[in-house]
């Protein structure tokens, strides 16, 4: 089964390679099934990048008050 692009009919049979790979490169273009993924990936990066940094500063502040516990009962 062919798909119609913007481009035009590129079932059409007797087409040159040029005109068949102009279409093929139309027909990629209009994909965007790939990009759902990509923002799906950017969203992921970001929230885990917020994670660390949250960790990375309660770590900190958790190892000063857990040095300052062990100060305190030696």
């Amino acid at each position: 089964m062919r798909h119609f692009s913007r481009a035009g009919n590129c079932g059409e049979v007797g087409k040159d390679r040029i005109v068949k790979l102009k279409c093929l490169l139309a027909e990629f273009a209009a994909d965007e099934s790939g990009a759902t993924a990509i923002e799906y990936g950017l969203i992921a990066a970001g929230i885990a990048l917020a994670i660390i940094e949250i960790i990375y500063a309660l770590g900190t502040n958790l190892v000063a008050k857990l040095q300052s516990l062990a100060t305190a009962l030696k």
